[in-house]
């Protein structure tokens, strides 16, 4: 088993990080973190699918990259059951629960979004935080690792 951090990416990220103007936006960071192996990072194809449907729609120029990142920085995840979903009915919106369910049972430590209320109240499990909050953590471990 790897021990790097592992990383559950939502949709938005995913968009973020196809469509960002800067090579130095928060989500593109992560995604490039997964491309160089420092981090794992995964998905799951609910996301994939939306963000994929979102990009096409509003900014479709940013699909050749969008494949790219998913192909050289994600791990896909399997959508989880009705049944596992049915079980942790409440730590999210309902929309938003199987991408919780997915990353709880990818063993994700981080599950990275833009929307941190819609997975209220959560899972002890794993920790909902914005990509910023996400690259912040990430070089306080590094400051410490000096």
């Amino acid at each position: 088993m790897s021990d790097k951090v592992r990383v559950f990416i939502d949709a938005d990220v995913l968009f973020a990080g196809a469509a960002s103007p800067s090579e130095h936006s928060a989500s593109l960071l992560i995604l490039t973190l997964a491309e160089i192996t420092l981090i794992e990072a995964i998905t799951s194809e609910q996301a994939i699918i939306e963000a994929e449907r979102n990009l096409k729609r509003k900014m479709p120029r940013a699909t050749p990259v969008f494949h790219h990142l998913v192909a050289r920085s994600l791990t896909v995840t399997p959508a989880p059951t009705p049944e596992e979903v049915k079980a942790l009915a409440g730590a999210a919106d309902h929309k938003d629960l199987p991408i919780l369910v997915a990353a709880i049972k990818a063993r994700c430590d981080w599950l990275v979004t833009f929307n941190i209320r819609h997975f209220k109240p959560g899972h002890p499990d794993i920790t909902v935080l914005r990509p910023g909050d996400f690259i912040r953590r990430v070089r306080e471990q590094l400051a410490h690792m000096q």
